[in-house]
């Protein structure tokens, strides 16, 4: 009888032989020949050897920033608002756990009783294959509870899954058919829709709101005030008009005439609801331009983006030639992109910024109150102008005691608003996702539990995953007698502004994106908001009549528990993106680059050390081809080498799929008291030498069935997130084609898959130390295979393997695994790795470094002094960067100018081209 092999044991026992051996070898009690190991094993093993080369151009930087230590968005880590922040909602920790029990529950009798006589008995029905989910529709009604149903007055039927179907509601649609219903279901433009909700909007006309908003009343001053600056920063509180109103003034005053009004939002909802507002007035002169979605034509002339689509314009078009005008809206937000188009637009490095280039351009920077000084000294002490007044009074009514359980509070309050308070709509701030629906189905159950009697609500929630439809329902009216609740995430506080609020409930909290430097990625994590974004948040109730807004914590904890301001993204974020950015701009020396606040010196020096190793950056520190196409993807730097990579390889199609796949948080979802069932159901996906082939056979499997929900629910997948790698994968798609890439797959040669793989996360690669551990070959931390992972518990384990991330709970867990064979890594990151070679000496090794490291030295010498040159000849020429332009560059004629007679101009302005401040001529002149 042949005895059966336990493969776990045995590598325990090879383990436990080969730990005496080295001990015994250390004492010198026994002398081992060389290659006997791999004797025992019957095969030679490929060994790599580690070492650590770093790049010249980084060389000798110690104090690379002003900003030396990682900056966390707290301002006491151990107030009471940091550590409810830390501990979170109990009552959403109930309700999931009491979701998860109810579906689990409801699932099991399903499985087993349904089409039986007892299923019959009991009322479990046996599904029926002609009512089978459509897509999103039925997702979208499964995840929106009773949200949008009319509690206690009767009537009304869900409106949340009424429109549109699912991208695979069909049988036999084709990949084509659902990539443009996904574009299409992108884009709600045409969807949203504003309407008048309280009676200030439907008794007066447009240009009587126009009259009454504050900015009205200094319009005049405000354009005299533009004329003689190129840079002006604008300060007025929330509601006085100033995002509807500046692009429209300066049209007016004929700026549209020669160039296009360009208007910055930071948020891809404020920038296409602020253009449909001022779309109702101007009509189709008005269009707006965010990611994969452009909605202008020729006769556009004000033009609403987010910063993020001007950033790429200058990629193109440093000069931005086509705008006569560009509004900065709501900058105190800081996000990455617009402290970068702070600095290159109108900060002057070298080379000089826009508006030095062109004096003919007027930048106009708004802000809250707080941050105005300090944009008025980085520009070099631009002119702040102030919009007095408030368009409604708002009553700050602020908690009695600090409450713990946030989520709890803002039900409590919400119910009791709505019971006890004159009519007006209502605004909820929450953190994200999760909290926004336990909040819209906590309201719903509780307003049915008080009976009969109650005013009818609908409650409506705001958030990115929510379809594009259903966002745009916000804007609707609610029904006569109704109220409406508006669930949002901090989208809600800027620009963004929904007609008939008239009660705001802050939670106090927000959900913000910090650098994890011993992870290597970003976190997304519940902070305390700020100070500024409070007040933000409770001028959302003054816009169309006098409001109220409920602060569900203490007086005290907003004065001494607060930021003033929200931390700047760019101090707390990773890097990779803004590095690659800046040098694509043309700012070659990113370390004397002038932020307005400086990131810390670990992220900036990780970046870019980071993008060296991917071949981003050259060995002098210069963007190379690869990095210049990097650019062209708006995803991580990593991600965006392996699409590239793949190309060669000749599996695009499959590699964006699995991009795609790691861009969702998760696609399978493990119920509790179901965890056997669902991991049964996980392991049919495996693919036992990679977790990233795993997702990629999810996807593939979901495909030929047609993109079906229920398919996704008898597999344990996540529907909507499964539908949202879609979209994703047929965005990066277009932009391979924009690229002229070759989109192949590679077939059943999945091996080229993950080479691919290997070429972006070579120095996340690990080595096999006992079964399920592993070790980090760089930094020698000990990580551990998931039990969820495919590689966990097979029967022989690979040596070598690249992680995705580690997740730090009670061990260094891998997240996304993939097995690789050792050559990969020494072809692919050369500077890290490299393969032992038979009789090759430590001596000859250190010389082969030298010599190497000796060539690089060399490399960027002749870089400087070819760079040195180059500079020394066009001083003599007198054509250096300090020209900014050139002299054939197109000019735009601003208004009001000699050659250029308009409304209201003033006799009192300069009468310079362009009309620049004579304070400011040195700095900003040409």
């Amino acid at each position: 009888m042949k005895k059966r092999v336990n493969h776990r044991a045995a590598a325990r026992a090879r383990d436990a032989d080969r730990w005496e051996e080295d001990r015994l070898r250390a004492s010198g009690m026994v002398r081992m020949r060389e290659g006997a190991e791999e004797e025992e094993d019957g095969e030679l093993r490929t060994h790599v050897v580690v070492h650590d080369l770093k790049p010249p151009f980084l060389d000798g930087k110690v104090v690379l920033s002003k900003q030396q230590a990682v900056v966390l968005p707290v301002k006491d880590p151990t107030s009471d608002m940091a550590q409810f922040a830390k501990k979170g909602s109990a009552l959403l920790r109930s309700m999931r756990e009491e979701r998860e029990k109810r579906k689990a529950t409801q699932a099991s009798l399903q499985d087993g009783k349904a089409g039986t006589k007892i299923g019959d008995l009991i009322g479990i029905k046996a599904p029926e294959k002609e009512a089978e989910p459509t897509g999103r529709q039925e997702d979208v009604q499964s995840d929106s509870f009773s949200i949008n149903k009319y509690v206690g007055g009767g009537g009304g039927g869900g409106e949340a899954g009424g429109e549109g179907g699912g991208e695979g509601s069909g049988e036999g649609e084709g990949e084509g058919d659902a990539a443009a219903r996904a574009k299409k279901d992108a884009q709600f433009g045409d969807i949203l829709q504003l309407q008048a909700n309280s009676d200030f909007s439907r008794n007066k006309s447009i240009a009587e709101q126009r009259a009454f908003l504050p900015i009205y009343g200094v319009r005049q001053q405000l354009l005299h005030v533009i004329r003689d600056n190129s840079v002006l920063i604008l300060v007025g509180e929330t509601g006085s008009g100033k995002t509807t109103q500046i692009a429209q003034y300066l049209m007016e005053d004929g700026y549209t005439t020669y160039g296009i009004v360009g208007c910055t939002q930071p948020r891809r909802v404020a920038a296409m609801s602020v253009a449909k507002r001022v779309g109702c007035e101007l009509g189709q002169e008005v269009g707006y331009s965010i990611r994969f979605e452009d909605v202008t034509s020729e006769a556009t002339v004000l033009k609403y983006m987010t910063d993020g689509v001007l950033l790429r314009e200058s990629l193109t078009e440093p000069d931005l030639d086509k705008y006569s005008a560009i509004i900065m809206d709501e900058a105190h937000e800081r996000g990455l992109n617009t402290d970068v188009l702070f600095g290159t637009a109108a900060r002057p490095p070298a080379p000089p910024p826009t508006v030095a280039r062109r004096r003919d351009l007027k930048l106009i920077v708004t802000s809250a109150t707080m941050d105005a000084n300090k944009f008025s000294e980085f520009f070099g002490s631009v002119p702040v102008f102030k919009i007095p007044g408030r368009t409604f009074p708002v009553d700050i009514l602020y908690a009695k005691v600090p409450q713990e359980d946030y989520l709890e509070a803002a039900i409590k309050q919400a119910i009791q608003i709505h019971l006890s308070q004159p009519k007006g709509d209502i605004l909820i701030f929450m953190t994200g996702q999760e909290d926004i629906l336990a909040t819209c189905e906590g309201i719903s159950e509780r307003l049915i539990e008080c009976g009969e009697g109650v005013p009818p609500i609908l409650v409506l929630p705001v958030y990115s995953l929510l379809p594009s439809e259903l966002q745009a329902k916000i804007f609707d009216p609610a029904p006569d007698g109704a109220r409406k609740v508006i669930v949002a995430t901090n989208i809600a506080e800027t620009s963004l502004t929904v007609d008939g609020i008239y009660y705001v409930i802050d939670s106090g909290f927000c959900k913000l994106k910090v650098y994890n430097s011993r992870m290597g990625m970003d976190s997304l994590t519940v902070y305390p908001t700020s100070q500024a974004g409070c007040n933000q948040r409770s001028g959302r109730a003054g816009r169309t009549g006098p409001g109220r807004c409920y602060r569900l914590y203490t007086e005290y904890a907003y004065s001494h528990e607060l930021l003033v301001q929200t931390v700047p993204e760019i101090q707390r974020t990773n890097l990779g993106n803004v590095v690659l950015l800046l040098k694509s701009l043309g700012i070659d020396n990113l370390l004397t680059f002038d932020f307005m606040d400086p990131p810390p010196q670990d992220n900036l020096l990780n970046s870019m050390y980071h993008l060296w190793f991917l071949g981003a950056l050259a060995n002098t520190g210069e963007l190379t081809p690869m990095g210049r196409r990097m650019v062209e993807f708006p995803l991580d730097p990593t991600l965006a080498k392996m699409l590239l990579f793949s190309e060669d390889l000749g599996c695009v199609d499959d590699v964006a799929t699995v991009v795609s796949c790691l861009s969702m948080p998760t696609i399978f979802y493990r119920p509790k008291e179901r965890e056997a069932e669902s991991d049964a159901a996980r392991e049919k996906f495996f693919a036992p030498e990679s977790d990233h082939l795993t997702l990629h056979n999810v996807y593939l499997q979901w495909r030929r069935n047609n993109y079906r929900s229920d398919w996704c629910n008898k597999h344990f997948i996540h529907a909507k997130a499964m539908r949202k790698v879609k979209e994703v994968r047929e965005q990066i798609l277009d932009i391979c084609k924009q690229l002229k890439m070759r989109v192949t797959a590679c077939g059943s040669d999945v091996d080229q898959v993950r080479k691919a793989i290997c070429s972006a996360y070579f120095m996340n690669a690990a080595k096999m130390k006992t079964i399920g551990e592993y070790v980090n070959m760089r930094n020698g931390m000990p990580c551990h295979l998931h039990p969820s992972s495919a590689l966990f518990g097979m029967g022989v384990q690979p040596d070598y393997i690249v992680y995705h991330e580690l997740v730090m709970t009670s061990k260094e867990y891998m997240q996304c695994v993939t097995a690789v064979d050792p050559e990969w890594l020494a072809e692919l990151g050369p500077m890290f790795f490299s393969i032992k070679q038979q009789g090759e000496t430590r001596l000859e090794k250190k010389a082969k470094a030298r010599a190497n490291k000796a060539a690089m030295a060399e490399e960027m010498r002749q870089h400087e002094e070819l760079k040195a040159a180059k500079e020394a000849a066009e001083v003599r020429l007198g054509t250096g960067s300090s020209t900014g332009g050139g002299s054939g560059r197109h000019r735009i004629a601003t208004p009001g100018g000699l050659s250029f007679s308009a409304a209201g101009s003033s006799s009192s302005r300069s009468d310079r081209p362009g009309g620049s401040t004579p304070s400011r001529r040195k700095r900003f002149g040409v």
